[in-house]
């Protein structure tokens, strides 16, 4: 019986000693809970300050060819697609009407005689002699408008791009022709206005189409507006191009780069910036003293495997590169071995 009574006891002890050490088992370090995480150093390097922007190709001037004498046509020397020079006759008016109204100018100059004459004998008054004279001088400036008018030339060089009538029609409403000047030509583009100190009239741009691939067009900056788009947050900046060769056309998909030179600037690795759910904020996790910290970063150009940043972070930071997943600001992390 005592043996029996020994044995149960020794049984008990050893399920207390078994129970115990399993209780010792579930006991952890702090640290196997703390997340494991990869940093790097960040630093400066020299980036190239650049942007681009779109547009499409205009005709530097677009001119059209009216006429307000009421003439018919009588003759289109050009047709769409014709180059055409300054001073180059385009089109010949009838002149049917203008004929006319000098017929009816040499009847008003006959009057205008007499009544002089009339006044020199006490037979007339100065006042008619005034009105006749007024409306002479009116008709005959009408006249050398009409005359002005019969032949229409060209203002600049360019191409014709539009004939909406043909001989024998009268005009009314649209232009006779539309001529434009596409050497050189011209592109508008809305610039962000954070960039409004830096473009200057005449400072030289890169201009590529994707018609022609990595070719590089020559252009300047020639006009830039001088308001801001309050909703766009933008302004226009109207470039020259160069048309080499007379490759380019209106109406084409241009890119237009703009350098402002060099600048060093804080990058960071490409893996340490993470962006918030929802919006379309960035930030790192800057780790100090065995903690990281939320800092939200204003990214500039990507740079191959890396991000130039504008704001947010200094030289000599460091940020997690790897192991983000599990963090928040403030938590105690452990840095990967």
């Amino acid at each position: 019986m005592k043996t029996k009574k020994l044995l149960t006891a020794v049984m008990l002890v050893l399920a207390l000693v078994s129970c115990s050490s399993k209780d010792e088992k579930k006991v952890t370090d702090p640290k196997d809970e703390m997340p494991i995480v990869e940093v790097t150093t960040i630093g400066e390097q020299a980036v190239s300050q650049t942007s681009e922007y779109t547009g499409t190709v205009e005709a530097f001037k677009t001119n059209n060819i009216s006429s307000n004498s009421g003439s018919r046509i009588k003759s289109i020397l050009v047709n769409v697609g014709s180059r055409v020079s300054r001073g180059q006759r385009l089109v010949i008016l009838d002149d049917v009407n203008i004929a006319q109204q000098q017929i009816a100018l040499s009847n008003l100059k006959r009057e205008l005689d007499r009544a002089r004459e009339l006044v020199k004998i006490g037979g007339g008054t100065q006042q008619t002699v005034d009105q006749l004279q007024a409306q002479y001088d009116a008709n005959a400036r009408a006249i050398r408008t009409m005359q002005e008018n019969t032949v229409l030339t060209s203002p600049v060089s360019g191409v014709v791009t539009a004939k909406n009538y043909d001989a024998g029609d009268l005009p009314s409403g649209l232009p006779i022709l539309t001529i434009e000047q596409q050497q050189p030509l011209k592109v508008i583009v809305n610039v962000n206005e954070s960039e409004y100190p830096h473009v200057k009239k005449g400072m030289p741009v890169k201009v590529t189409f994707d018609t022609y691939g990595d070719e590089v067009f020559n252009g300047q900056v020639y006009l830039i507006h001088p308001t801001v788009d309050a909703t766009s947050r933008t302004f226009q900046v109207e470039v020259a191009i160069t048309n080499r060769q007379d490759k380019v056309r209106t109406g084409m998909f241009a890119r237009v780069g703009f350098n402002y030179g060099t600048t060093h600037s804080v990058v960071v690795p490409d893996r340490a910036i993470q962006k918030q759910v929802g919006s379309g904020v960035r930030y790192v996790w800057v780790y100090q003293g065995g903690e990281v910290e939320f800092r939200e970063v204003e990214l500039g150009q990507r740079l191959e495997d890396r991000y130039e940043i504008k704001g947010g972070l200094a030289p000599g930071t460091q940020v997690v590169i790897a192991g983000a997943s599990r963090l928040q600001d403030g938590a105690k992390v452990q840095l990967k071995k």
